[in-house]
Formats: structure tokens, C-alpha cells, sequence
């Protein structure tokens, strides 16, 4: 195996390997990447046997062939590197050698023979925009919950919905104190069905989401056979599903609408900080209060102090305290791009909603907290 390629492509390709490669393993082959070199292309290949993703990038192949490397060993060696193009070759002993400029690096391999085979999928795939996937994952994805005795909350719940003339994708996540659900319409008429949506993992969506970082047209989605399949175009990621049945969050949503206020996102989410600086593990709280013209906050850790805070809004309703988590409170705010937020307070230990004014597209449920 012997090619030329661009530093800056190799070096890109090989960092989208690094959040998929094991670091602790049984299995020392799962820590590398495959390295194939094919007719003026190149390929990487990477793998937990959960998740693959497969990037090819246009090289001058001098001679084919395939070998597997420390994924992060041959990132800092190309990261270090400084010139235009590495020459890089495997030798007999499966020794890789890569040079440029005066510079060269030596690392050992292992065989390709007993690298998991992360085969092409028979799928159908269907158009959307990148930049939509990635706003759907932004706005969801913190709500999830890390309870690993929870396996299908571990990730966000996907569904499509035809409404109207077009698809529209819904992304839902909880860890069942907050509930978060985000929806786009994908524009397409002919986009993909399913009965009862599926559950993508963490560490997946975490690789989605970095695959459609910097995509601004359209990316490919499939799914099928409990695999979630994202394409782009030198780039195909794979993403084994959580089997399991996703909990009916639409009993969640509040049948009732509470006492609404609308205020300005950065005073309330500055205020909510302030609050924060007083929390501990213990205790995360604070304590809206609801009154004529202003919200009062108050947070009061016998640990640590108090703090009390005071912003001015349009309020004229009846007033009412609740408590609620500061991090969930503003984990849903700090996603919102709007500036003013719609607020909706519910009544006793009814919880309140939180989305932006005008925007019925997201919102964020977050159960109050026992006073």
C-alpha cells in the first residue's frame, strides 16, 4: 500500500474517527482505524461494532491495499506534520511510514483480516437538510438521561409525521424531569415513514450531529433493521438503534394551559446563573415567584447563602410561587435562538413550559420542584 494525499484532507478524515474508536478495549483492533487505499481513493473506516462510519477522499494511490492503525497514535502524527501532502506507505513487517517534507513518522499495524466488516446497507435513503438535523439534535439531545438502568431514555426518540403537504421530522428527549421536543419540516413530499419512530443513542447523535456540524445542503437519512444510516458526500455514518419501546411522552404534555409570561431569554438566563452561583450537589433550585409587572427569584442553600433577584415584565395575572432546577431551566432556555421567551407557569405541581414566543416548532416541560 503506498499514496499520496493532502494534509488537511487525511488529517479531517482521520478526526472524524476519534469519538467512534474504543479506548478501552478487549478487542486492541477496535482502538484502530482501516486504512484502504483503492484507485485514486482512500478510505477510512472506523468502528465500535455499535457505530461505523466509512469517509473516502480522492488520493494519488501508487499501490493498493489495506492496514489497520492506532486511530489517535496516527492523528497526532498527521496533526504534527507540517506541509501540503504525506506520502504514506506500508512496508512488508506492516510497518506504515509517512514523510513529508524532512519529517517521518514509523508506526506499527495490524492486519486488516480481523477488522469488523462494516457492510454497505440495501436502504432506501431520503433527503433533508443538514442544518435541520443538527438543530433537531441541539434542541433535544441535553435532555436525555444518563441513567444507564434507563436504556430507552438514553437517547432521543425520532418520528416523522406527514402534516400538510410535506414531512415534518420530530425529535423528543427526557430523562423525566424535563421533556424536550423540537420538529422541522423537511419541505419533502416523499420522505421517510415510520410506524413507531426509533430511539438513537448518545454516543450516535453525538456523531451525527458532529458529521452535519459544517453541512449547509443536503445530507442523506435511511433507516432500517434497527440501523440509522446519515450520508454525505464523501461520508457514510452508521448507527445501531436502541432496541426497546420509547415511553408515551405526549401524556406529558400538559393538558391545561397555564399562566403565561413572556420575557427577555438573556435577563432571565443571566438572572437563573446568579441564582446558580449558590448551588450545590444538594441543592439546585429556585424559587419563581409571579407578581405584578416582575418575576422574583429566590435561591436559599443552607450551605452555601442566599441570592434574590428581580426581573421587570408585562405580568398582570394572579401570583404564584414555584420552585424549579436551575440547570433544567436553563439548559431549555440557553437552546432557544429567539430573544424573548414565552414562559408558561403552571399551577401547583404542574409543570411549566418553555419555548419561544411565537415559535410553536420546540418547547421544553420541566416538572417543578417540592417547595
Amino acid at each position: 500500500m503506498e499514496f499520496n494525499i493532502k494534509r488537511d484532507v487525511f488529517l479531517a478524515g482521520i478526526q472524524k474517527t476519534l469519538g467512534i474508536v474504543e479506548k478501552k478495549t478487549t478487542m486492541p483492533i477496535l482502538s484502530n482505524l482501516l486504512l484502504m487505499a483503492g484507485p485514486n481513493r482512500v478510505t477510512i473506516v472506523a468502528t465500535d461494532r455499535e457505530i461505523g462510519i466509512v469517509a473516502d477522499y480522492e488520493a494519488e494511490v501508487i499501490r493498493e491495499g489495506q492496514i489497520t492503525l492506532s486511530a489517535r497514535k496516527l492523528h497526532e502524527m498527521v496533526r504534527e506534520i507540517q506541509g501540503d501532502k504525506i506520502h504514506v506507505a506500508k512496508n512488508e513487517r506492516d510497518i506504515v511510514i509517512l514523510t513529508c517534507n524532512k519529517a517521518t513518522y514509523r508506526i506499527p499495524g495490524i492486519p486488516a483480516d480481523d477488522y469488523p466488516v462494516v457492510a454497505n446497507e440495501d436502504i432506501l435513503f431520503y433527503k433533508i437538510k443538514g442544518s435541520l438535523l443538527k438543530e433537531l439534535i441541539r434542541k433535544t439531545a441535553f435532555a436525555m438521561s444518563t441513567d444507564e438502568m434507563r436504556k430507552t431514555l438514553c437517547g432521543v426518540f425520532m418520528e416523522t409525521e406527514e402534516m400538510g403537504e410535506t414531512f415534518w421530522l420530530r425529535m423528543v428527549a427526557t430523562d423525566g424531569h424535563r421533556l424536550s421536543v423540537m420538529k422541522g419540516d423537511t419541505g419533502e413530499k416523499n420522505f421517510l415513514k415510520m410506524e413507531k419512530g426509533v430511539i438513537i443513542p448518545r454516543k450516535g447523535l453525538v456523531e451525527i450531529r458532529r458529521l452535519v456540524e459544517d453541512e449547509h445542503g443536503d445530507v442523506s437519512l435511511g433507516v432500517r433493521q434497527g440501523m440509522c444510516i446519515v450520508k454525505t458526500d464523501h461520508t457514510t455514518l452508521k448507527v445501531s438503534l436502541i432496541d426497546g419501546e420509547y415511553p408515551d411522552y405526549r401524556r406529558v404534555i400538559p393538558a391545561e394551559t397555564g399562566v403565561m409570561v413572556e420575557v427577555d431569554k438573556y435577563k432571565l438566563l443571566h438572572a437563573l446563573r446568579r441564582m446558580g452561583v449558590i448551588s450545590s450537589e444538594r441543592y439546585n433550585g429556585v424559587i419563581m415567584t409571579l407578581a405584578t409587572d416582575k418575576i422574583i427569584l429566590n435561591s436559599n442553600n443552607p450551605d452555601v447563602g442566599e441570592a434574590d433577584d428581580e426581573l421587570d415584565v408585562a405580568y398582570t395575572g394572579e401570583g404564584r410561587s414555584i420552585g424549579y432546577n436551575i440547570t433544567y431551566l436553563s439548559d431549555a432556555i440557553d437552546v432557544i435562538d429567539e430573544e424573548i421567551i414565552a414562559f408558561e407557569v403552571g399551577e401547583g405541581m404542574k409543570p411549566g413550559i418553555v419555548r419561544a414566543a411565537g415559535n410553536e416548532n420546540y418547547f421544553c416541560i420541566v416538572m417543578p420542584l417540592k417547595l
